[in-house]
């Protein structure tokens, strides 16, 4: 009989049940349930781990970029680059706004936003970059910084997959005008539900985020700007800030099961990306181009995968009438024809990890 491995284990990933219920037991007996002591004491913790001066917490990482990018001055007509291989999340909060998506394409060999293609992409209606570190691999941003000062544009990135990676040495969240992440349960940084950060080191930036997750409001029944509610809860924040105390060992494991992945599926006919010590791993991508039998054949095994992400955004229904989807993007349509996930996460076993390696090896061989 087959083993089950799951694609992701978030069971065993919030496995310590007495600890997480103690963090609760003591949120419920505080009387404090939003913004308060325990959200401040995770945004000071946070913006010290990805050394920037601010964190403002916020309810999903959705709403830190749409509100990064507000709080910049972000709005109608303003042209943003992106990577047109992003998760579709990223381009919502530049729609919201009314600003326009210039989808640009990723390096095959990297699968990260390519900056030759930036520099190509810049006309005189550019405001920003929107950098994303895609499957926990950070973008260049040390190249991407000269052009953003070069041509006198906004820098900012989507760290919801790369909590904990790094550029040169520092930590993305630090490099750019604000980062937007999310704390979503699967992330390497997760809670027991929503949340999301939005992270900068401009102290008026900082505050307008503060203002827009909360009504507009800088004091009770005070409403300065028009806000929304946007908040990042007590308790999130507690498990937050506990969870982050062990983030590097995660992010660590995850780089070893990685390595391990790729030393035994490099000389295959599918495309492993070269191993990365700067990347936390939020996902280990292939790109196959059988990845429709693989995917079966694995499923079959016991195997889960996942595929990220099969319909790239320029191609959802939702933006069928944009004008700037209307375009081909081969290399972004190539990752969605080819992308497939294998199983990483803390918890994973060697032994279940060779198991994986093994079929995989076991359908090319035949």
């Amino acid at each position: 009989m087959n083993p089950s491995i799951p694609y992701l284990d978030l069971v065993h990933s919030y496995q310590d049940h007495d600890q997480l219920l103690a963090i609760m037991t003591e949120v419920i007996q505080s009387g404090w349930y939003i913004l308060g002591p325990r959200v401040r004491a995770f945004e000071q913790a946070f913006a010290a781990y990805c050394q920037a001066e601010y964190c403002v917490g916020v309810g999903n990482g959705l709403e830190a970029l749409q509100m990064m990018l507000r709080a910049a001055g972000i709005g109608e007509g303003d042209r943003i680059i992106v990577p047109a291989n992003t998760y579709i999340a990223t381009i919502l909060a530049i729609t919201a706004l009314g600003a326009i998506p210039v989808l640009v394409e990723p390096r095959l060999d990297t699968l990260n936003l390519d900056p030759e293609q930036v520099l190509t992409a810049l006309n005189d209606q550019t405001k920003a970059i929107l950098a994303v570190h895609l499957y926990g691999a950070p973008a260049d941003l040390a190249e991407l910084t000269k052009i953003a000062r070069s041509y006198g544009l906004l820098l900012f990135d989507d760290c919801a997959q790369s909590h904990g990676a790094t550029v040169e040495g520092r930590r993305v969240g630090s490099w750019g005008d604000a980062s937007g992440f999310s704390f979503f349960p699967t992330k390497n940084l997760g809670c027991l539900g929503d949340g999301g950060a939005v992270t900068t080191s401009n102290p008026d930036l900082a505050e307008k985020v503060r203002l827009l997750r909360n009504y507009g409001s800088p004091r009770k029944y005070y409403n300065e700007i028009e806000g929304g509610n946007s908040r990042l809860d007590e308790l999130q924040a507690a498990i937050l800030s506990w969870r982050l105390q062990h983030l590097d060992q995660r992010n660590e494991e995850r780089r070893r099961q990685a390595h391990y992945y790729i030393e035994n599926l490099q000389d295959l006919p599918l495309q492993v990306v070269a191993y990365n010590p700067d990347s936390v791993y939020h996902i280990f991508p292939l790109l196959v181009p059988e990845r429709d039998r693989l995917q079966q054949f694995l499923t079959r095994q016991g195997i889960g995968t996942l595929i990220h992400y099969p319909i790239p955004p320029h191609q959802q229904p939702c933006y069928r009438d944009y004008p700037w989807a209307q375009v081909h993007l081969p290399r972004t349509e190539q990752i969605a024809q080819q992308e497939l996930s294998l199983p990483l996460y803390p918890g994973l076993t060697h032994e279940q990890q060779t198991y994986i390696i093994e079929q995989i090896r076991t359908f090319y061989s035949a």
